[in-house]
Order: structure tokens, then C-alpha cells, then sequence
């Protein structure tokens, strides 16, 4: 079910915005060599802590992943676009990591990813990153009132097809509020003026990600970690946008 939320409400969900980028800014960060993923799973863990937040991650089990997720930031590196479930690994000169974290604060929750490269960066590595934060920026710009969903797509897609990066549609964007994940989907390709329309008091998360060279994916052993089917690197950029009667409203800015 698609949910709109009063301007009221929409105010009430910026701390969980905020919160979910200083989070993201502090571990990004803290991703230096050596730093082990783990150990950046643990600083996200003792800031919704201090914060009194609530992890959406920790207990989420939905119908794709083996088990319950059992951390609190997803921690994806190199061919691992999504879903990355942090392990026992240290960081290494040219890592492309992706920082994805979601969290509720009073009952209210934001979403947001970001990329980046540790230590030296390959210049494919950056332009991928570059393209998803440009794509982002105009899923963002075409996330007007009066809109469909497919406005947002299109956008992303016309990024990305640009840079001759193909697009894989199993994930993508969706409904963010009391849950971490609700309609609707929001898919990174699509047509313009189809899909649902863009209301004031819809707020949802507009996440453009791509594999260097592939669209096709798979699951690791882990059970939840998204990795190309051909060893590519990915990328991936996400916002938490409220759709209100002056137009995009970005929650999760830094």
C-alpha cells in the first residue's frame, strides 16, 4: 500500500534523515586502510546507540536473503553492489566501497548510499561513482509533483546509458516511512509520464547503482550480498526524497 504523509509528518521524519547521513559521514570516513569492515559495522552500531535509534537492518529477513541480516550497515566492496553484509575482511589501496544504511528515528525511517574509493582510485572506478550521483541527482530533479514514477527512471537511465553502463531492474528504489521498504518500487529504467504519480507526501528512496560492465548479478555464499556475474565493480548512490508541493525535498543531505 502506498502511503502519503502530511507536511507535519514529513518535518517528523527529518532527524531520521540527519541521523542516517551523519552516520554515513562518519563511517565513510572511517574507511581507511586496514580498517576492517566489521569494525565499521561496529561504529554504526555504537552510533544508533548513543543516538537511541533503531537499526532496519539487524532483524530484516525478507524473502531474498538467507537469514536475518544481523548488522547494521551494509558494507559492499568492489564487485559487491548491494547488500554487502560486512565480514572479516580489511580494506585494501584502490577498494571501491559502498556504504548503505538505513535507521529509524521515533518511529520514523530514512534511507541513503554512498560510494567511494580507499586509498589510490582506478579512473573507471570514479567515473562509475560520478555517474551514480549524477543519476541520482536527476532522479532527484525529475521528482516533481504532478510527475510519474516513471520520470524518475527515465532520468536515472539517461544517465547511465550516456556513459554506456547497462541497467539491471531487480532493485531499486521504493516507499520509505514507518518501514525501510513499501511501494512503491522505483525502478533505474523506465519510461517518462507512466507509473504511479508523484504526489505531494510521497517520500521514497531514489537509489541509482551500476556494474561497470554487466547488468546480471548474483547472490554470494553469504546469502545476501549482491556481486556482478563477471567480476565488475559496481557503484551505488541513494537519497531519502519527500515529494512535497515545492518539489523534491532531500532528507538524508548531508
Amino acid at each position: 500500500m502506498i502511503e502519503l504523509r502530511t507536511p507535519a509528518e514529513i518535518e517528523q521524519m527529518r532527524p531520521a534523515g540527519a541521523f542516517v547521513a551523519e552516520v554515513l559521514a562518519a563511517t565513510a570516513a572511517a574507511a581507511r586502510l586496514g580498517v576492517n569492515l566489521l569494525e565499521l559495522d561496529a561504529l554504526a552500531h555504537d552510533l544508533i546507540r548513543r543516538r537511541g535509534a533503531e537499526s532496519c537492518y539487524i532483524d530484516y529477513h525478507p524473502s531474498f536473503g538467507a537469514s536475518p541480516f544481523g548488522k547494521v550497515i551494509c558494507t559492499s566492496v568492489n564487485d559487491a553492489v548491494l547488500h554487502g553484509l560486512p565480514h572479516d575482511y580489511r580494506l585494501q589501496d584502490g577498494d571501491l566501497l559502498t556504504l548503505d544504511f538505513a535507521a529509524a528515528v521515533d518511529g520514523w525511517v530514512a534511507d541513503s548510499a554512498v560510494s567511494l574509493v580507499v586509498g589510490t582510485p582506478r579512473d573507471e572506478d570514479l567515473r562509475l561513482i560520478d555517474t551514480t550521483r549524477r543519476a541520482l541527482a536527476a532522479g532527484i530533479q525529475a521528482a516533481q509533483p504532478g510527475g510519474r514514477i516513471g520520470d524518475i527512471s527515465a532520468a536515472i537511465a539517461a544517465v547511465a546509458h550516456a556513459e554506456g553502463y547497462s541497467i539491471n531492474t531487480q532493485f531499486g528504489g521504493h516507499g520509505v516511512g514507518r518501514t525501510m521498504h513499501g511501494d512503491p518500487h522505483i525502478s533505474n529504467d523506465g519510461r517518462a509520464g507512466r507509473g504511479y504519480p508523484l504526489r505531494p507526501g510521497l517520500v521514497i528512496a531514489i537509489e541509482p547503482w551500476f556494474l561497470e560492465t554487466t547488468d546480471e548479478i548474483y547472490t554470494d555464499r553469504d546469502g545476501w550480498t549482491l556481486r556482478s556475474a563477471d567480476g565488475s565493480r559496481g557503484a551505488h548512490s541513494e537519497h531519502t526524497v519527500a515529494i512535497t508541493e515545492d518539489g523534491p525535498l532531500v532528507l538524508t543531505a548531508p
